[in-house]
């Protein structure tokens, strides 16, 4: 069957950096998949984009449609032929419906029923006549941020420019927003011109010839090898930060690296008020000598070629300058900060209209996180630390330099404590209170910092719960989830064992004893309990930990999570081991059973009147101790193997004797039994949802 390549290319307005990536894949599986539904066979299909278009070439997609035969099923036999016969209404409405006649029906059997069934013959379509709906791909495309412009009823990232849907040589009729396909594509705004390209293959040289690299991967690689020659030229380690390289990558359409340079008296300047005035807002790569000490030049990428690069140079010195100037005089005032005096201040930032200010969240915080510091056991020098360091630590708020750069609250805080005679301890927690900043980021690793990391977020975290504002579906607005997913691995990496429900519970009351809470505290942690262990659900599922024993143990109240993730890894090694779908087969015959023990009491051994449940009855009591104490110790291995050790008398119990017998008390004492083994059993879990294959 022939082929060609087919071209789809949407020109826009300039789109946000951070939206193009994402933006570009999307078309490519859409089209993928759209292809698929079509029936349309390509060869390979490769994702475009710049900042002015995303695009797709298919290569090798076939001409036409293959034909098929399809098998088609309509109503039973006994529906289908009358009593004497006859073919029925429905029998001939399906024909009809299938373009086919009754002639060509046949019977299959279904589950002991027979079907009406016919085959019909469909031919395949010409591939240029199913391209044109291509427009639907494209407008379905999903973007953070939506737009419109002029009269159009479309919503879209940005407005839409020009089109190009090229098979091979073959203009194919699309239209989106009054915009009707064509062969000509857009070179770069200054470098380039209009590109009739003569078919679809030509795409990447004929935009190459006009200055615009549509591989974006290609384009990245330029930018990292020009930063690699203009470091070794010089002699410098030039840092490359992947976000800002992917930044960048989507600002340009033909990159072209160049440095510049500052005065060598700004380098007195924190190097991270220097890193972010260069990141963060001018999008330039810092330079670094060899050692790794901050240099006075930068690198910037321009999206062109290399004419007057002296004066792009020079253009981008002066706007640095004009911003380390800032932070100078920033630096300068706040060395007149009084952290008290600042303290006083946070009584005038709102943290949240129906929360309070951010002093009064500073003062929940040093309630939470002094008992906290209790909880954990820390030593008396580093309980002093956590209440300093919970009175003061967002006092760098209202400091020049951070109400500039908000990207350094925390870092500032720490530099300016340290200035202002703070203890290292103190300092160090104003910064890791923050910690994790981003998914990838450290947990704090100082206990100071840890607890009053642990405070911070779950007093935010609580607050918002209770006046009712909770993450549903993708709005997460204030970042509940990452800042609940970083109180769960903080504990995890302190491995701190103390109960995560009771800490919780305390932190919900504070908020329903100050009136704050719209609902009552049951209602508040039974949301809040549900939030959690979707955390440390997907905590456990990224440890690799199998969903069936996440889930079983998810049933267990939130207490000690370190308990809980060894826990799931002890079933998640154990599960490959050959006896231990056995294992969990008589452990959860126990519970099962355990289950109609409607009263709790003890066993009485003089009721144990048969051979099998006395040596049970015996085992476990030589066995619940050693349990408890590994669990207690936090070896659940141990803890695992003393309970599958009783597998035999559990069986043999199970094999010998009546549990529901009809003497009642000889019945409530083996239920009391089996309810007394359960609740050790339930240290796993709800044993009986661990699926065993």
């Amino acid at each position: 069957m022939s082929k060609r390549d087919f071209l789809f290319e949407i020109g826009l307005e300039e789109m946000p950096a951070r939206f193009v990536t994402d933006s570009m894949n999307q078309l490519q599986e859409k089209v993928k998949a759209w292809l698929e539904t079509n029936q349309l066979a390509y060869e390979n299909i490769h994702a475009y984009s710049t900042p002015r278009r995303l695009a797709v070439l298919v290569e090798g997609l076939v001409e036409r449609q293959e034909d098929v035969t399809l098998e088609a099923k309509g109503p039973a036999k006994k529906v289908a032929l009358s009593s004497d016969g006859e073919w029925s209404k429905a029998a001939q409405g399906f024909t009809r419906g299938q373009g086919l006649t009754v002639e060509d029906i046949y019977f299959k059997e279904i589950n002991g029923v027979e079907y009406v069934h016919v085959k019909k013959h469909v031919e395949g379509k010409e591939t240029k006549e199913i391209l044109s709906g291509i427009a639907s791909v494209a407008t379905s495309l999903h973007f953070p941020k939506n737009m419109r412009w002029a009269d159009e009823d479309l919503r879209y990232v940005r407005p839409i420019k020009w089109l190009i849907a090229l098979f091979g040589e073959e203009v194919i009729p699309v239209e989106i927003s009054k915009v009707k396909s064509d062969r000509v594509s857009t070179g770069h705004r200054f470098l380039g011109g209009q590109v009739e390209l003569k078919d679809a293959a030509s795409y990447v040289e004929e935009l190459l010839s006009n200055y615009v690299i549509v591989n974006a991967t290609e384009r990245k690689e330029a930018i990292r090898k020009q930063l690699s020659i203009i470091g070794e030229e010089n002699g410098w380690n030039i840092p490359v930060d992947e976000d800002l390289l992917e930044e960048v990558n989507n600002l340009v359409e033909y990159p072209t690296a160049l440095f510049g340079t500052f005065e060598s008296e700004y380098l007195t300047l924190p190097e991270e008020v220097l890193i972010t005035s260069m990141k963060e807002h001018q999008r330039y790569f810092p330079v670094k000598s060899e050692e790794g000490t901050l240099l006075p030049y930068f690198v910037t990428v321009r999206n062109g070629n290399h004419e007057n690069l002296d004066n792009v140079a020079r253009g981008n010195e002066k706007v640095l300058r004009a911003r380390l100037s800032d932070a100078a005089f920033f630096s300068k005032e706040d060395e007149k900060l009084v952290i008290e005096e600042a303290i006083k201040k946070l009584d005038k930032i709102v943290f949240h209209e129906e929360i309070g200010t951010t002093g009064d969240k500073v003062r929940r915080v040093q309630t939470i996180a002094t008992d906290l510091a209790k909880v954990v056991n820390v030593d008396n020098e580093t309980q002093k630390h956590v209440e300093r360091a919970s009175s003061i630590y967002k006092f760098d708020l209202v400091s020049h330099m951070v109400y500039e750069f908000p990207e350094l609250q925390g870092i500032m805080g720490e530099k300016y404590a340290l200035a202002k005679g703070e203890s290292p301890a103190v300092a160090k927690a104003i910064n890791e209170h923050y910690m994790p900043r981003s998914a990838e980021d450290q947990t704090a690793s100082s206990d100071v910092g840890a607890i009053l990391s642990i405070a911070e977020k779950m007093d935010t975290i609580v607050g918002f719960f209770a006046i009712g504002v909770i993450p549903t579906g993708s709005q997460d607005p204030y970042a509940l989830r990452r800042q609940a997913s970083g109180i769960i691995q903080t504990i995890l990496n302190k491995e701190w064992t103390f109960s995560l429900e009771k800490f919780m519970h305390s932190v919900v009351e504070r908020y329903v004893e100050k009136g704050i809470a719209k609902k009552d505290a049951n209602e508040i942690m039974e949301d809040l309990l549900v939030f959690f262990k979707l955390r440390l659900k997907n905590n456990l599922s990224e440890r690799g930990v199998r969903y069936d024993i996440v889930e079983a143990l998810l049933e267990l109240p939130l207490e000690n999570v370190c308990s809980t993730v060894k826990k799931a890894e002890t079933l998640e090694t154990k599960k490959n081991e050959a006896d231990f779908k056995e294992t969990m087969e008589s452990l959860s015959r126990v519970c099962n059973i355990a289950k109609k023990a409607t009263l709790s009491t003890e066993v009485q051994e003089n009721l144990l009147n048969q051979e099998q449940e006395h040596e049970l009855y015996k085992q476990f009591n030589s066995k619940k101790d050693l349990v408890l104490r590994a669990a207690e110790n936090q070896d659940f291995t141990v803890a695992y193997e003393e309970l599958a050790s009783l597998k035999p008398a559990i069986d043999a119990f199970f094999d010998n004797i009546m549990v529901m017998t009809e003497d009642e008390a000889i019945k409530a004492n083996r239920l009391a039994l089996m309810d007394e083994m359960a609740k050790v059993i339930a240290i796993f879990g709800n044993v009986n949802g661990i699926i065993v294959k």
